[in-house]
C-alpha cells in the first residue's frame, strides 16, 4: 500500500491536496487498489472558482484549438489505454474485456467530440416572411453557458466522465467533474490527461468526495449553469428539484425489457442475452433484466438461453479475460440482489441459480413466475438477474413491457416488420432495439429516458447542445 503514490485533485490545470487522503479498494478481493485526496467544502470552492475564471477563455477559444485539443486526449487515452483499462477493473471491479472495451468506446467518444468541436454551427432564419422582417438579416450562434457541473457514478467510471466533460469543452465550457467516490481513480487520471492537452489551468476540475453535501453543494452553487448527473433516481430528481433554472440532464437507469416473438431467431437471442443480462455483473442500466417471450416459444428459448448461460457465462476474477460476471460494487448491493431474489422465490418464483455467491460474486441468477409487483420486475435489479416470464401474444409482451415506471431503453426480437414498428409506438422508452439486446449503445447517438429514466438525452451531438443556448443577432439593413 506504501508504494502507491496519491492521485491528487485536479484544480486549476494542477494536481493538489485535499483535506484527507482515502485508500480505494477492489470489490473482488479488497485490496487496496489506488489512494486519492479527498475533497472538502473549500477544494469544491477552489474547483469552482477556477472553472469560473477559466469559463470565458473557453468561450474565446477557437473552434479549430478546442477540436485539436479533445483529438490530443483521444491520443493520450489510446497510448495510456492499458493503465485506464487495469483501474477500472481494479476500483470497479469490471472484467477486463468490458474495462478495454470501456477504454476504446471513451477514445471514440473523444475523437467524435473534437468533431463536434469544430461543426457547432447555427442558422440563419430567414426573417422577410412577416412585412416588419423585410431588409433584415438574422443569425443564430450557439454559445457556451459557462461552468457545467458533472456527477458521474460507478458502473462506467471513464466513458460516462468523457460522455459528459468532452462535449463541454467542445462547446466552450469549463468544467468541474465529481466523479462516484468508489470509483475515483480514473476520473482523476482523466483529469490528469486532460490538464495535458491544451485547455486553459481550469477548464477541468475534478473533486473527489463521499459526503453528499458536495454533490448538492455543486448543484446549488450558483456558478454551474448546467447539471448533467447519472445515478440513482431518489438523488437525480432530488437534484433536479435544487437546481432552479439551471440546464439539466438526468439519466436515471431503468429495468429494461425484452419482448421475443414467435417469429424470432430463437439461437441468436438466446445467445445475445445470455451476455446483455449479467455482463459487469448486471450493473448496467440497460442491461436485460425483464425477459417475456411468446408461449409458442418459451420452453425452447428457455433451453437455449439456459445453455448459453451455463456454457458462456464465466463469472469471478475480473483479471480473467473471460469473465463475464465480476463482482458487485459492494457487499451490499450483493446483499439487496439476494434479497430481492430471496423474497420474489418465497412469493413463488421458480429461480434457478448457477453458481454461489462468493464475496462480493453473485452468479447469474434467472427468475420465474415473480408476481407482477415483485421488486425483480418493478425496480432496477442492477445486478446479475434475469426475469423470464411467457406471454400468450407480442402484444401482450408490449403490454408487460411497457408496465414499468421508467423508459430508458427496450428490444424486441421479431421477423415481423410490423411488429417492429408497432413497439416503437407501444413501448414508452428512449431507444427500441430490433433483434438485439436493449444494451446496445453507439456512443454517437441521441441517449436518454423517459418517466422515471431522466431527462434529456446524451450522446455527443446531443450533448454539445444541452451545454449551449441559441443567441440570436439581427441586423437591420438601411
Amino acid at each position: 500500500m506504501a508504494a502507491l503514490p496519491v492521485l491528487p485533485l485536479r484544480i486549476g490545470g494542477v494536481g493538489v491536496s485535499g483535506t484527507s487522503v482515502r485508500n480505494v479498494l477492489s470489490p473482488y478481493d479488497a485490496r487496496v487498489v489506488a489512494r486519492v485526496e479527498v475533497a472538502g467544502p473549500g477544494d469544491l470552492e477552489a474547483a469552482l472558482a477556477a472553472a469560473a475564471v477559466a469559463a470565458p477563455i473557453m468561450a474565446g477559444m477557437a473552434a479549430h484549438r478546442r477540436g485539436a485539443a479533445l483529438a490530443r486526449a483521444a491520443e493520450l487515452l489510446r497510448e495510456r489505454a492499458d493503465l485506464f483499462a487495469a483501474t477500472i477493473r481494479d476500483e470497479g471491479g469490471k472484467p477486463i474485456r468490458y474495462a478495454k472495451g470501456e477504454v476504446e468506446r471513451a477514445i471514440r467518444t473523444f475523437e467524435a467530440c473534437a468533431g463536434e468541436a469544430v461543426r457547432l454551427h447555427g442558422e440563419a432564419p430567414a426573417l422577410d416572411t412577416a412585412p416588419q422582417g423585410e431588409r433584415r438579416t438574422a443569425i443564430v450562434r450557439r454559445r457556451p453557458l459557462g461552468v457545467v457541473a458533472a456527477i458521474t457514478p460507478f458502473n462506467f467510471p471513464l466513458n460516462l466522465c468523457v460522455h459528459k466533460v468532452g462535449p463541454a469543452l467542445a462547446a466552450g465550457n469549463a468544467v468541474v467533474l465529481k466523479p462516484s467516490e468508489r470509483c475515483p481513480a480514473t476520473a482523476l487520471l482523466l483529469g490528469a490527461l486532460l490538464d495535458e492537452c491544451g485547455f486553459p489551468p481550469g477548464a477541468v476540475n475534478v473533486v473527489v468526495g463521499s459526503d453528499p453535501s458536495l454533490g448538492e453543494a455543486l448543484v446549488l452553487d450558483p456558478r454551474p449553469a448546467a447539471i448533467s448527473f447519472t445515478g440513482s433516481g431518489a438523488v437525480g430528481w432530488g437534484l433536479r428539484a435544487k437546481a432552479g433554472r439551471k440546464h439539466v440532464v438526468l439519466e436515471l437507469g431503468g429495468n429494461a425489457a425484452v419482448v421475443i416473438d414467435r417469429s424470432a431467431d430463437l439461437d441468436d437471442a438466446a445467445t445475445r442475452l445470455a451476455e446483455a443480462a449479467f455482463a459487469h455483473a448486471g450493473q448496467v442500466c440497460i442491461k436485460a433484466q425483464r425477459v417475456f417471450v411468446h408461449a409458442e416459444v418459451a420452453g425452447s428459448f428457455r433451453e437455449r438461453l439456459l445453455d448459453r448461460i451455463r456454457g458462456n457465462v464465466r463469472f469471478g476474477d475480473p483479471k480473467d479475460p473471460l469473465t463475464v460476471v465480476g463482482p458487485m460494487i459492494s457487499a451490499e448491493a450483493a446483499a439487496r440482489v439476494e434479497g430481492w431474489v430471496a423474497v420474489a422465490a418465497e412469493r413463488g418464483a421458480r429461480v434457478t441459480r448457477f453458481g454461489a455467491r462468493e464475496g462480493n460474486v453473485v452468479p447469474p441468477i434467472v427468475v420465474e413466475g415473480a408476481p407482477l409487483d415483485a421488486d425483480v420486475h418493478r425496480k432496477e435489479i442492477f445486478g446479475p438477474v434475469l426475469t423470464l416470464d411467457p406471454v400468450v401474444s407480442f402484444e401482450e409482451g408490449l403490454t408487460r413491457a411497457d408496465d414499468t415506471v421508467f423508459g430508458l431503453q427496450a428490444s424486441v426480437f421479431t421477423a415481423d416488420l410490423d411488429a417492429a414498428l408497432r413497439a416503437e409506438e407501444r413501448l414508452t422508452v428512449g431507444a427500441v432495439i430490433v433483434n438485439d439486446v436493449p444494451t446496445f449503445r453507439v456512443d454517437t447517438m441521441p441517449y436518454g429516458g423517459e418517466r422515471e429514466s431522466g431527462m434529456g438525452r446524451e450522446g455527443v451531438r446531443d450533448a454539445v447542445h444541452a451545454f449551449t443556448t441559441p443567441r440570436m443577432l439581427v441586423i437591420r439593413r438601411r
